[in-house]
This record gives C-alpha cells, structure tokens and sequence, in this order.
C-alpha cells in the first residue's frame, strides 16, 4: 500500500518534468556579450553608412572598429571557448549541411544543443563577411578620404574603386543578417523553443534525441592574453601606421602673397579645388575678375600663378582635387559651378547659405574646418546654426 501510494504521489512529478525539460547552460558570457555587442555595432555603422549626415563618418568608422575588435576576439575564442562556442562543434563540410538541409525538409533533422550545420555556416559566412566589409572599408578610408593607416599607402582612385566593393559586401551583410534571423525564427518554430531567449539566458532545453557533442572545457586566461596582445599589436600598428603622411595630400600652409592679395576680397580658395587650366585663366583675366579690376604688379601676378599651377588640383590625390578637375566650360574658374560642388550641396538648403555665418556659397570655410588645408574631410564638417537676423 505505501508502495502504491508513493507511485501516485510521484506520478505528477515526473509527468511536470516531462512537460517542463531541464534548461542546461549552452552560451557563455562571452558569445552572449559577443552576440548582442556585434548586433549593436552593426546597426549603427549600417544606419551611419547608408543614412547618416557625412559628418557622422567617425562614428561609422568607430563602430567599423569594434565590429571588428569583436570579431578577432570571437574567432580566438572558438578554438579556446567551451563546448558550443568552439568551430569544433559547428564548422561542417558542405556535404554535412545539404544533408542537414534535406533532413530539415523531410522533418526528420536531428536538433543540436548548440549551432546546426547551417546555423554554424552562417556564422562564419557572417564573421568572414565582417571582416571583408572592415578591410575594404580601411581601403576606402585611406584612399577617398585620406585617413586612416592605409592613407600613406592608398590611392584615389584605389579607394574610389574599392567603395564599389564595400558597399556590395555591406549590402550582403545586411541580406545575410535577414537571413539569419529569418533562421532563428523558423528553427524556434520547428524545435519549439525560444532561441533568441537563449542567447539572454545562455541556456537551453536537454533533450533526449539532442546531437551530441563532445565536451570541451575553456580556457579563458589564454585566450584573454592571445586575444589582448593581438588587439594591441594591431591598434598600435594601426595608429603609427595613421600617423604617417597621407599619399597626395598637401601639406604646406598657403603661399602667403597669395593669401594676403585674395584673401583681402574674398576666400583665399586651396589650389587644390580647381585645374591648372582654370588657374591659369583666372591669372590672366584679373583685369575682369568676376567684374572688377583686381590686377597686381606683375611680379606678383607672376608669383601667384606659379603658385597656382604648382598646387592646382592636378599636382595632388585629395578626393577634391580629383573631382574639381572637371569644370563647366562656361564658368572655368568659378568652383560653386561645377559639377562636383553642384552634387555635394545639392540637398543643403539655401537658408544655410544666407546664415551670417556663411553668407555666400562659396565661403568654404564656414562649414569646412579644414578648408585651408585643402583636405575637406566629412567628420570636419561643422555647419553654423545660427540663422541671419
């Protein structure tokens, strides 16, 4: 009798653990850290890169960089993290993921405690992919916009070709990341668990049909120290690297008579920001320059205009001094006239122009912090505020 009565008392029992499996740690810290840090840094460098303002470029940059630092930091960690976070554990032959694929399509797929074959490719199509948008974003850097510790190694037309590539590989970043939440939707469809939610908690179900995997322990302190003293070596790397001159960028101050003699009527402009061409023809029309009389002594004249064509947009790599050699035929020295100026402020209203801050379009200055030196980078961009009285 009391055996009996011991039986129906501990029937609800083991039927409530039937209907409530055991939750046993599968994430580590790290991975769950990893995840969620990776998620943010890739919506922010997405919205910053495909919808941000030009002088967000640093925070893109910024973020870029960490994606990155927590990449290195993951890949190190899948051959010293514990079990699931291991490559051991989800790094399959493709033969293994079509044969996972036609399981899944004849509902007879086994379910695994960590990452499934497909789940373990996407992983690493999506690290690789990181790593691919990250390079060619430092070429781009360097190349279009002359920072960066590839600038001193980096031409314009190198990086102008290589943002073609960045923005595909962004792109298929982006498709791949639908992708997979597309997956992780429709595997907690099929195995009836919340996996988003396991990548909070770290845990999942134990099941009894689950894959099986052979235990591995981490080893956190290695991995610390390989992953620090590499993420060192490469930030200090990158930073002399950055220090160094960029390739085609001038770095002598303006020629002073030349500042002083245009500068007294209006924006001494950089050299830079129009051809030899259009130098040329402003130099020998000063006697009708834009309407009046701005003739100099010929010995000044002489010096400016060699100065000029010395430093005009042929003689250097700048993303400006690449663009501003094409000029309107009609309007060969007038640089708010050509076609580069024209696409670059198309969607800057004309209120900002009449601010008192910047008064005419052509007061470069104003808005660009680094105008004097010819660089026009986008994070130097700072557009006054303040509206005219």
């Amino acid at each position: 009798m009391a055996d009996e009565t011991l039986a129906l008392t501990s029937a609800p029992a083991q039927s409530s653990d039937r209907r409530k499996p055991v939750r046993v740690p599968v994430w580590d810290r790290f991975v769950r850290l990893f995840h969620w840090s990776l998620a943010a840094t890739i919506v922010v460098a997405t919205a910053t890169g495909f919808f941000a303002a030009a002088p967000r470029i640093d925070i893109h940059i910024w973020v870029g960089a960490a994606a990155l630092g927590l990449v290195v930091a993951r890949v190190i960690w899948g051959f010293l993290g514990p079990t699931h976070a291991r490559f051991s554990d989800f790094a399959t032959d493709r033969r293994t993921i079509f044969a996972h694929l036609s399981q899944i399509a004849a509902g007879k797929a086994e379910r695994h405690r960590g990452h499934n074959p497909l789940g373990g490719a996407m992983v690493l199509a999506l690290l690789g992919l990181i790593v691919a948008v990250a390079v060619t974003g430092v070429v781009v850097l360097g190349g279009v916009f002359k920072s960066g510790p590839l600038a001193f190694a980096t031409s314009f037309t190198t990086g102008w070709n290589v943002r073609v590539i960045h923005e595909l590989f962004s792109v298929a970043l982006v498709v791949l990341i639908a992708l997979h939440v597309a997956g992780v939707v429709f595997e907690s469809w099929r195995t009836h668990e919340n996996l988003a939610r396991a990548m909070v908690d770290g845990r999942k179900e134990a099941r009894p049909k689950d894959h099986a995997s052979g235990m591995k322990g981490a080893r956190p302190v290695t991995a610390i120290a390989i992953a620090g003293s590499l993420l060192a070596a490469l930030g200090s790397l990158a930073w002399v690297s950055s220090a160094r001159l960029p390739l085609g960028v001038p770095t002598a101050a303006l020629d002073p008579t030349y500042a002083e003699e245009c500068g007294d009527c209006h924006n001494a402009y950089h050299p830079t920001l129009l051809p030899r061409a259009s130098w040329s023809a402003l130099t020998a029309g000063l006697d009708d320059h834009f309407g009046e009389n701005a003739s100099l002594g010929p010995e000044t004249t002489q010096r400016i205009a060699s100065y000029l064509m010395a430093n005009a947009a042929e003689a250097f790599d700048t993303k400006p001094a690449n663009f501003f050699r094409q000029i309107d035929p009609l309007k060969s020295f007038t640089i708010t006239a050509t076609p580069f100026w024209t696409q670059t402020h198309r969607n800057i209203p004309t209120a900002v122009f009449d601010r008192t801050a910047v008064g005419v379009r052509g007061n470069c200055e104003a808005c660009h912090t680094d105008a004097a030196q010819g660089r026009f980078y986008p994070g130097a961009i700072d557009i006054p505020s303040e509206a005219t009285p």
